[in-house]
């Protein structure tokens, strides 16, 4: 896969509060980018402005180029897949069932093909799933949910993948494993966009880190260069450690700065 999905001066309030002022990104296939930052950042808001879900009131999202609100909805559901913080899941239906439907934008005129059926099976295999297969998902715990719409979202095989919050609710050894799976993606050529609070993970996940507070970009850069204890400061209002160890950077909150 080839690709890149640009933000352009993204600008969004919501009434007299900016969102996001004036915000310029690029994000590229083949790289994991972790958004991170408080709460309030903005960073729900950039994913569903990239996602062409979320009109902003000045500047565009562009695929290749192109505007991404002028993109047909099918089009855009092919190329982007988006994956929100919410696991609530409102109608009974089964995990492999709700896995097919990230397929829909690819059905044709009669339904779901043989290529269809194998991408809901190499998903739920990606995704971890296996075993909840053909169980209902109102009997999953919000964990197990949060996994089983990644596999929805992977069934699409989409170009870019943006999810917000994907690690909330897993145990340590599931967010490892979810890092793990960005990382797979991202080899395989998709390009993963994904908010994270946990700043040790984000290291350990990602090639590039986009650090969002008040709207605006403070940091871009590799984990080692946008996670200083100087940023971490300016952004969270804490004072934290920034260590080197096996496996990558781990971050320590000390205190409130």
């Amino acid at each position: 896969m080839s690709g890149r999905l640009d933000l352009d001066k993204i600008h969004l309030a919501y009434g007299a509060r900016p969102v996001l002022d004036g915000v310029s990104l690029s994000f590229r296939a083949g790289e994991v980018t972790v958004v991170i930052g408080p709460n309030g950042a903005g960073k729900s808001s950039l994913l569903l402005c990239a996602a062409g879900l979320s009109r902003p009131h000045s500047g565009e999202a562009r695929l290749d180029g192109r505007p991404m609100l002028d993109l047909a909805p099918k089009a855009r559901a092919q190329a982007v897949a988006y994956l929100a913080q919410t696991t609530e899941i409102a109608w009974p239906i089964t995990v492999r069932a709700l896995v097919g439907l990230g397929r829909l934008p690819h059905h044709g005129v009669w339904g779901e093909s043989d290529a269809d059926r194998a991408a809901i099976e190499r998903a739920i295999r990606a995704a971890g799933v296996e075993v909840l297969s053909d169980r209902q998902v109102a009997t999953l715990s919000g964990g197990e949910r949060a996994r089983v719409l990644m596999a929805r979202g992977l069934a699409g095989a989409p170009r870019f993948l943006l999810a917000d919050e994907p690690t909330a609710g897993l145990d340590p050894g599931h967010a490892l494993d979810m890092a793990d799976l960005f990382r797979a993606q991202a080899k395989e050529g998709v390009g993963v966009v994904v908010t994270l609070h946990d700043l040790s993970l984000a290291a350990r996940a990602a090639d590039r880190i986009v650090v969002l507070a008040w709207g605006e970009v403070l940091a871009d850069g590799a984990p080692e260069d946008a996670l200083s204890e100087e940023t971490i400061a300016a952004a969270y209002g804490v004072r934290a450690r920034v260590l080197q160890r096996d496996g990558g950077l781990s971050v320590e909150i000390i205190s409130r700065a």
